[in-house]
């Protein structure tokens, strides 16, 4: 779940009572959002609703309110017009003992390369894993050499090598909890990033 919020500072006047900041809670990509506290010295209101909104002004006084969709367009629409595509992940699966992609994982690579594309200038984080047998050393080996494969799959088919970072988690970050030794392929895996 992503939290985005929009900051906006008002123009001042000489009242006191005019909103310097304004705070809107936006849904992420899925429709769900979290929560976030406005604190202004001492007073505190808690958005957690789609387009939920707290305008504090230079008294410290918060007025709450909930827009809706058109509302922020209307408002904000050229900032967020302006602001570059959210990031989207990839999660691609191994062979075991193996730097080479499933054949799913592999055609879901090309749709992380047409995101690649899609992207002005793209900047993409690939981290590798594997699941809980063989030795941590040969692991930690075993994950950067994943994460090596797809970048390297990545640069052939046109990625930028300097935008392009490939680094390995060994066997530390399991997606699937599992006792040492204990096969699990969908901790097998890279996981990238394209922003």
């Amino acid at each position: 779940m992503r939290i985005w919020l929009l900051v906006a500072a008002a123009a001042l006047t000489g009242c006191a009572a005019v909103p310097q900041d304004r705070v809107v809670l936006l849904p992420g990509p899925d429709g769900k959002v979290g929560q976030i506290a406005v604190n202004p010295g001492g007073r505190e209101t808690v958005l957690d609703a789609a387009y939920a909104s707290a305008a504090v002004d230079s008294t410290g006084k918060i007025d709450q309110a909930q827009l809706d969709a058109n509302q922020i367009a209307q408002q904000f629409g050229a900032a967020l017009g302006a602001l570059p595509p959210r990031p989207k992940s990839f999660t691609l699966y191994f062979e075991r003992d193996s730097d080479q992609l499933t054949p799913d994982s592999a055609n879901l690579a090309t749709a992380a390369l047409a995101e690649i594309a899609a992207r002005p200038v793209a900047d993409v984080i690939v981290i590798g894993h594997t699941d809980r047998t063989g030795e941590l050393a040969y692991n930690d080996t075993l994950s950067l050499q994943r994460a090596v494969a797809v970048r390297e799959k990545l640069i052939a088919e046109g990625g930028d090598p300097a935008r392009i970072t490939a680094t390995g988690r060994g066997e530390r970050e399991p997606l699937v909890p599992t006792a040492d030794e204990v096969p699990q392929p969908k901790n097998r895996r890279a996981e990238l990033s394209v922003r």
